[in-house]
């Protein structure tokens, strides 16, 4: 799994109406916190979602902006963020690109969960990887960005 220090790839993924996008967009903008999670719907991953929700405006006046992957289709992400009201964008890597390029591995048939902070010049500042702990993932990701010179970022 790529650690902090190291450079986040820039991966293409599938955005909410089908298009591609890439994670150079975002950086372009500031800092990026990108969580990996295991499929749309089901608990630790909804619980990880809301967590992500009920923190977002902490993140976004930060200058942060929130994105999560799984290999679910965009449609599955539409409904699962108008479900739970997620204002943050849902993206699909449907291949496991994403995934592999981040250096995330299955664990006895299971996909992993982490959460990698990244700069605006697209330096991996922080590594949160929890399976089941998803609140753990937010919690620390604002601390990776409250600890930072976001005029760095």
């Amino acid at each position: 799994m790529l650690k902090a220090g190291d450079l986040a790839p820039d991966v293409e993924l599938t955005g909410p109406n089908g298009q591609p996008f890439r994670l150079s967009s975002l950086l372009a903008k500031g800092p990026v916190v990108i969580y990996f999670y295991p499929k749309d719907d089901t608990p630790v991953c909804t619980a990880e979602a809301c967590s992500f929700r009920d923190n977002h405006s902490e993140f976004t006046g930060m200058g942060a902006s929130v994105v999560g992957v799984s290999d679910d289709d965009a449609t599955s992400h539409q409904r699962f963020a108008k479900e739970h009201d997620l204002p943050f964008l849902l993206l699909s890597d449907p291949a496991g690109k994403a995934r592999e390029a981040f250096g995330l591995r299955l664990l006895l048939g299971f996909k992993a969960r982490a959460t990698f902070v990244i700069d605006g010049n697209g330096v991996i500042r922080a590594v949160i990887s929890d399976r089941l702990n998803a609140r753990r993932h937010v919690r620390e990701a604002l601390d990776a960005l409250r600890g930072q010179d976001l005029t760095k970022l």
